[in-house]
């Protein structure tokens, strides 16, 4: 269900915020939780738009006025509004990077710098080999014995 779905009317949205329907026609003058009208004119609460209202309600019993829980509100508005961007955005990229396959490709040079390739060139193909092994102690520079020679 989405959160953001008018789907109540006052009287359960303020059955559900714990206040009276006349509290929430005040906020909705004040600006303070604005729900969407009907074609009919009647307000309908959305999950998200309850959930305001009891925030509102959280912060009055906390001490805040009204024009603070406004500003707190528009904030937190605010805040959910750039999360969706950010996600569309982030949406956007992973599209745009998952339909050009390849458009980055990098190599390793001989010195073991990383170098860019132009698309569809391809790294020189080497066959030299490289074996590390991991010694269980370090390495006493003053004690030639204990270097391993293959």
């Amino acid at each position: 269900m989405d959160a953001d779905e008018p789907i109540f009317p006052i009287a359960g949205a303020a059955e559900l915020a714990g206040m009276h329907p006349q509290t929430l026609r005040q906020y909705d003058r004040l600006g303070l939780v604005v729900p969407r009208r009907t074609a009919g004119k009647s307000r309908r609460y959305s999950l998200r738009e309850v959930a305001q209202l009891r925030e509102v309600q959280r912060l009055s019993g906390e001490g805040v006025s009204l024009e603070g829980i406004r500003r707190v509100l528009e904030l937190e508005n605010e805040v959910v509004a750039l999360r969706d961007r950010v996600r569309q955005l982030e949406a956007a990229l992973a599209n745009e990077l998952l339909s050009r396959p390849g458009a980055r490709v990098f190599a390793s040079s001989s010195q073991g710098d990383v170098v860019p390739l132009r698309h569809g060139t391809r790294a020189a193909r080497r066959t030299e080999l490289m074996i590390w092994r991991p010694r269980s102690r370090p390495l006493d520079p003053d004690v030639i014995e204990d270097a391993e020679v293959e």
